[in-house]
């Protein structure tokens, strides 16, 4: 698929998405799917130890939470695999939550609110991003300073909106760990 029908395929879906798509419950800004978590049940602490793979190569699989480890915060409750990782979260919790409230970042910067895949990350100047495929993952990746730019400039239009009410591509969340 050529990059031009893909972003036009994804600008659709996501202007589309709450027309087609059953909505769910959501817990303030941050984008929540049918786990009822924030980044589908996944520790975000957790990701700031895992080692980080060079642009263009995958990253290590996300840590599921733990039901019974958790913590609320912008109107959402986050689950983590460890109670240090909570508590390093509530220290701090602007440090690790994802960018755009668990939205894909690539999806920002073209103009949209889809959902991040919590096992599709980066880690860019100490901040979290998640991205909504592996295809996309690779836009993303051609120039991250450029989209997170652009992804910046546009959030502030896009963060008063209602989260995406849409669930992952191609993803099934086991976490959280009960």
């Amino acid at each position: 698929m050529n990059k031009l029908l893909l972003r036009t395929t994804f600008l659709t879906f996501a202007a589309l998405g709450t027309a087609i798509m059953p909505s769910t419950s959501f817990a303030g800004e941050q984008y929540i799917d049918d786990t009822g978590f924030a980044v589908s049940g996944y520790d975000v602490v957790a990701y700031f130890d895992l080692p980080q793979s060079e642009v263009g190569t995958p990253q290590a699989e996300a840590v599921p939470g733990r039901a019974d480890i958790t913590a609320d915060y912008n109107g959402a409750t986050f689950a983590f695999s460890t109670a240090e990782n909570r508590d390093r979260f509530l220290a701090d919790p602007e440090s690790f939550a994802p960018q755009y409230d668990g939205h894909c970042a690539y999806g920002v910067a073209q103009g949209g609110k889809v959902p991040g895949n919590p096992n599709l990350w980066r880690i860019v100047d100490g901040e979290l991003f998640l991205n909504i495929t592996k295809n996309v993952v690779g836009f993303w990746e051609e120039d991250i300073p450029g989209n997170i730019t652009l992804a910046d400039g546009n959030w502030i239009g896009l963060e008063p909106t209602d989260a995406s009410d849409r669930a992952i591509p191609q993803f099934s969340s086991p976490a959280p760990i009960q």
